[in-house]
């Protein structure tokens, strides 16, 4: 009976989950679960790394783009060969049709220099999935072993 549940309990996928206000610094609170979370999946420091700077901006966008009050959701998935992490908020939502690509040169000698975020979560993360309706966004993040 016990290796039943034990195959049983194999299968499950273990998920950290944490809610966090809009409050300034609070995707320090994130980056601190994920690290962990990547610690515990024995992730090398540059993985930690990158995910860790994927999830303080899409937490970050959801501060500041979703127009929401409520918290955000971010829930880590671990299993044997890789990390899913789920950002969620419920605000306004977003087309990313329409959220423009920044040029690199342009951005440079600009004095704004933001607007990197869904880029640069696109290019440090190996999936990168964007759901968003008038209830809110989330944004499916993957990093394999």
């Amino acid at each position: 009976r016990s290796k039943k549940i034990g195959n049983i309990m194999k299968k499950l996928t273990p998920t950290v989950e944490l809610t966090i206000p809009v409050l300034p610094d609070m995707e320090l609170l994130a980056t601190q679960t994920s690290a962990a979370v990547a610690k515990h999946m024995s992730l090398d420091e540059e993985k930690t790394a990158e995910i860790n700077m994927a999830l303080s901006e899409a937490c970050i966008n959801a501060f500041e783009h979703s127009g929401s009050n409520s918290d955000i959701e971010i829930h880590f998935k671990i299993s044997d060969d890789r990390l899913i992490i789920q950002v969620t908020d419920s605000g306004k939502g977003f087309d990313k049709s329409k959220v423009d690509i920044p040029n690199i040169e342009e951005k440079i000698s600009s004095e704004h220099k933001r607007g990197w975020g869904l880029k640069l979560i696109e290019e440090l993360m190996d999936t990168v999935q964007f759901e968003s309706s008038e209830d809110g966004t989330t944004v499916t993040m993957t990093k394999n072993k």
